[in-house]
Formats: C-alpha cells, structure tokens, sequence
C-alpha cells in the first residue's frame, strides 16, 4: 500500500514526516492559489537529502515548460496533474520530461460519469488518483462516495485522496478494489495548512501497513 503525504511546506516538517517507516511519497503543491503553495529556495535544498522518498510536484494547468523546469530544480520524481490535463497534454508533457518520471492524474469523482473513458491514459500515466470535487482544485478535506469506484474497471492503478483521516481506518479497511494502489494524505493530519503532525501519521501508517503491506 503505498501512502503519500501531500501538501508539505515546512523542511523541517518535511525531513520528519519523511523519516516515518512506511512513508512512500512526499507531495508538494505547485499552484500558486493553494494554501500549501511551495516556493522556497530552503525546500529544494530539502528534497535533495530525501533519499528513500518519492517526491511529487502537484501541478494545476501550468505549462508543459513550466513543470519541466520545475521537475529539474526540485528533483522530482512524480509529477502530479490536479487540473484538466488531457491525454494530449500527458504526451506533450512526457516528451520534454525525462523518462525517469512518473506521472499521476488527478480524476475528481462527482459520478460514475466521471470514470468512463479513463483508459485513455494507459500508457501516459503510472497512476490515478481519484479525489473529491470542490469549488476548486483539491484540498476540500471531505471524501466522495468510494461506492461509485466499483465501476472503475482499471487498468491503471489509483490512489485514494479527500479527507482521509485518523478515523479512517475501519472504513479503509472495509474497501475493497482490485486496482487499488494506496492512499494520499493531507488536511486531516495537519496542526496548520502545510504543517503535518508527525504523531498522527505515524500511528495511523503503522497501522494501515499492518493490515496492507
């Protein structure tokens, strides 16, 4: 079960969640209109040192030559598309990046409508990530119905993302889909926007990696 943290700001934060046995990926956000916007000089040093840790680089409509550029100076080594990407984009995208770098696609899920046609990024992206529709773009820390997932029929493997929770494991724990890869999480596990508590999550990915190894 892979777990990622996203929405991280903080280096020294960033160092500690990191640290945590079990911890996969490590997301920061690349949209200047989110509370967890990254921009520092201090978080690219960071991510350098963060040897057993997939870093993410979300990214909201930008430019293909803007995510390039920044996948270079952080490092990156998934690149996580939150807003309308097409298929065509993600081929755009993968032409100019290098090949070592994996993309998610952010789905957000209001009804069964919403995960037709999915196949189309086989072969563009290495996963999914299925998220609750807001206003916006991500981040409304509520979960969609999961039950609407039953109608995914793969083939690429997918992330669960919106408002997981401590208090989400006997919940997690009753899902069950075959192209089911893992869990993101974020604003439930935090003591201030960008700020994660170490505690938390901690506690909470011993126990899910018990049950999903």
């Amino acid at each position: 079960m892979i777990i990622k943290v996203c929405g991280m700001l903080d280096p020294g934060n960033i160092r500690e969640v990191a640290a945590i046995q079990g911890i996969d990926m490590i997301g920061m956000i690349f949209y200047p209109k989110s509370l967890r916007y990254v921009d520092s000089p201090g978080t690219a040093a960071t991510v350098l040192n963060l040897k057993k840790t997939g870093i993410v680089g979300v990214f909201v409509n930008e430019s293909p030559e803007a995510i390039a550029w920044k996948s270079a100076s952080y490092h990156l080594d998934y690149i996580q598309l939150h807003g309308n990407e097409s298929p065509d984009y993600l081929k755009t995208l993968k032409n100019i990046i290098p090949s070592s770098i994996q993309l998610i696609k952010a789905i957000t899920v209001r009804s069964n409508e919403d995960l037709q046609h999915l196949q189309d990024y086989e072969g563009l992206c290495e996963y999914l990530l299925f998220d609750t529709p807001t206003g916006s773009y991500g981040g409304s820390g509520h979960t969609f119905d999961w039950n609407l997932l039953q109608d995914y029929a793969g083939p690429i493997p997918f992330l669960l993302s919106g408002g997981i929770g401590p208090n989400s494991i006997e919940t997690l724990l009753n899902f069950k889909h075959p192209f089911w890869a893992g869990l993101d999480l974020n604003s439930r596990f935090e003591t201030e926007p960008g700020v994660k508590d170490v505690a938390l999550i901690s506690d909470f990915v011993r126990q899910i990696k018990t049950q999903f190894p």
